[in-house]
């Protein structure tokens, strides 16, 4: 199966920033719409943020003006930078193209908000 692979969850208190990161060997990775979602306990994924591949992004209103989406395409990679982090931000973090056909799912990356 093709699945991009997930890195940089961990524990972070509020207030607190983290990095994600996101990537997929093949080349065509970086022409697809990449978008990161997230499940938390009991709750269904959201899409939180995605990036097309020309770099234009989208944003949920819930992390707004706190998260960041970017693309290196020479690492075939998309980021997620995630200031000001809240405990409601606690969830698993995947990143999969956000329409049309998919990857499989990975197994994410825990990003858990606590004092």
């Amino acid at each position: 199966q093709i699945q991009p692979v997930e890195s940089g969850g961990g524990l972070v208190q509020p207030g607190g920033s983290l990095r994600l990161s996101c990537t997929e060997s093949g080349r065509i990775f970086n022409f697809y719409e990449i978008g990161w979602f997230r499940q938390a306990p009991g709750k269904e994924r959201e899409l939180v943020a995605s990036i097309t591949g020309e770099g234009n992004t989208n944003y949920a209103d819930s992390v707004k003006n706190r998260f960041t989406i970017s693309r290196d395409k020479a690492r075939n990679t998309v980021d997620l930078q995630m200031d000001s982090l809240k405990p409601e931000d606690t969830a698993v973090y995947f990143c999969n193209r956000p329409t049309g056909w998919q990857y499989a799912w990975g197994q994410g990356t825990q990003v858990t908000v606590s004092s």
